[in-house]
């Protein structure tokens, strides 16, 4: 995985079989430049005491829709609905030292050999959670204590393996340094040495049960074994010099499923009756460790799954050329860049279909707030609206970016305000309405805020649009947000400072032809006339079809 930096400055577990997942805990593993101690690790997702508070005020499900996000962590989640991702993946971190916390910990799973044992150590816990669920649903008690034993040690064997793997690696995040003292100490302690050596031991002893059957019209007698002579091996020696060449091979099926018919299960009871101490040990084992799963190495499990997912979907698209970096991320400076970035759902449905995606850059220095774009319809603009968005969100969730180059502001509220389709049970006008919501928007925003807009004016005249959007641009301004204004008015691109102008350009020898690229250059003054040809069907292309020629 060769994710490219920037230039720039649980699941606890039921024996039952029921539903094991653990609420996402907190790290409390600090960082102290004076070399203090760090503290008990708790968490791989949370730097800070309390995780719950870290997901407590997810993005708005219109911010997601309106960007796309939902269809971003919708394919980065697919297949792995058992962890319950999309929280993690919907709720911005709002501490850059948090954000730096993640990227240590991506950057420790690009190396193959640590991202290759923990995707082992999560198949085993998948086989776990399995014998679990399959425990759960047996009707036979016997028969239940033998998948949780085997649940059981599956776990003993991952944590063991995992905590071996971690001693041996190389780790630089402060993270899985963590993790690895804890799994250390863990595996160390008295309580996991004795639920391993008991599981061994029961293992052991069951694997050593010797059992014969004697069966006799419809009565089948289960006793010791005592050494009985094999008379398999008496009757085909007995029938050898009948031999004439291969015999025909006849299959039998017999039933493979976990279930036992109630003649097995009577049979099983019988054994455990010739083993009563061995049998009765493993009754008192399932008992005494009916809560043997670890949660902090249970939450573990789900959380790691957040950067495994991620770099997963990641690196389906990295074949392809496209970059991803780690952002600069601050909370202090609003000068913020873009180099080589994209649309991240956009991207991923175009590589699908073997084409190619168009990469922009962007910039924002000194006084400046505002990108103004502005150019012909279907060249882009709402992408770019969109990639603004898309990359400030992940970056908040301390994720790579889709670029070859980034610095990022971590803001307080992504917030947006797209076009909607006019509701007919909302007795508003659709003006209205959009005026409405937009009064909400501006109400919620702070200085930490960003905000989105894509053509949120285009259901009024042209002088009423130009009004109103001078006054909802300069209430922007005078709250110094940070945002992106995709607009058919040229005008809007230039109210001082604060805006800049950027155009979605074509194709200078064929006009007709977008070329995706949004360049910061001021408005042409072709965009309005444009949206109204278009609007109207008065494009060339559309007064062609209405002749008929």
């Amino acid at each position: 995985m060769d994710t490219m930096v920037a230039r720039s400055s649980d699941r606890g577990a039921d024996p039952s079989g029921g539903d094991p997942r653990a609420p996402a805990g907190a790290a409390t593993l600090s960082f102290d430049a004076s070399g203090a101690p760090p503290l008990p690790f708790r968490s791989i997702l949370f730097n800070g005491s309390d995780a719950s508070s870290s997901i407590a005020d997810p993005v708005a499900p219109d911010v997601l829709s309106d960007l796309n996000i939902d269809q971003i962590v919708n394919a980065i989640t697919a297949g792995r609905d058992e962890y319950d991702l999309k929280p993690f993946f919907f709720s911005p971190l709002h501490d850059v030292e948090a954000i730096h916390y993640r990227h240590a910990i991506l950057r420790d799973l690009e190396n193959p050999a640590l991202f290759g044992q923990v995707q082992t150590f999560a198949k085993q816990m998948r086989a776990m959670r399995d014998h679990l669920a399959k425990a759960a649903k047996r009707y036979y008690v016997l028969q239940k204590q033998r998948w949780f034993l085997d649940a059981v040690d599956i776990y003993c064997e991952a944590v063991g393996q995992l905590a071996r793997d971690l001693t041996d690696a190389e780790l630089r995040s402060r993270g899985f340094q963590a993790l690895r003292d804890h799994l250390a100490a863990h595996t160390e302690s008295e309580g996991f040495t004795t639920l391993r050596a008991e599981t061994e031991r029961l293992q052991e002893g069951l694997a050593a049960v010797r059992y014969c059957l004697r069966i006799k019209g419809n009565r089948i007698t289960v006793a010791h074994y005592e050494s009985e002579a094999d008379y398999s091996e008496d009757v085909l020696g007995t029938f050898e010099k009948f031999r004439q060449g291969a015999p025909k091979e006849r299959r039998f099926t017999f039933p493979s499923g976990p279930d036992m018919d109630h003649v097995e299960a009577a049979i099983l009871e019988r054994v455990a009756r010739l083993y009563p101490e061995l049998f009765s040990s493993l009754g008192e084992y399932c008992r005494q460790h009916r809560n043997y799963l670890d949660p902090t190495i249970a939450r573990f499990d789900r959380e790691v799954q957040f950067y495994v997912s991620y770099l997963d979907h990641i690196g389906r698209l990295k074949p392809t050329g496209l970059a991803f970096c780690y952002p600069d991320v601050t909370d202090r400076s609003k000068e913020v860049c873009g180099r080589e970035v994209f649309d991240l759902a956009l991207a991923d449905r175009l590589v699908r279909k073997g084409a190619p995606v168009v990469a922009n850059d962007f910039y924002l220095k000194d006084a400046e707030r505002i990108i103004v774009v502005t150019g012909p319809n279907q060249g882009g603009k709402t992408t770019f609206a969109r990639t603004f968005g898309q990359l400030h969100h992940l970056a908040s969730i301390g994720c790579p970016v889709p670029g070859r180059e980034a610095r990022l502001f971590l803001f307080d509220r992504l917030l947006t305000h797209f076009d909607r389709e006019e509701d007919l049970q909302n007795q508003r006008s659709k003006l209205e309405d959009d005026l409405v919501r937009m009064r909400e928007i501006l109400a919620r925003a702070t200085s930490r805020s960003i905000l989105i807009m894509n053509e949120s004016l285009s259901s009024t005249t042209l002088s009423d649009a130009l009004f109103l959007g001078r006054e909802i641009l300069g209430h922007v301004i005078e709250r110094d947000l940070l945002s992106v204004s995709v607009t058919f008015l040229d005008e809007l691109t230039s109210l001082g400072d604060a805006t800049v102008s950027m155009v979605s350009t074509v194709d200078p020898d064929d006009p007709a032809r977008r070329t995706y690229k949004i360049l910061r250059s001021p408005a042409n003054g072709l965009a309005y006339a444009i949206a109204i040809a278009e609007k109207y069907h008065l494009t060339y292309e559309g007064v062609r079809r209405r002749v008929g020629t």
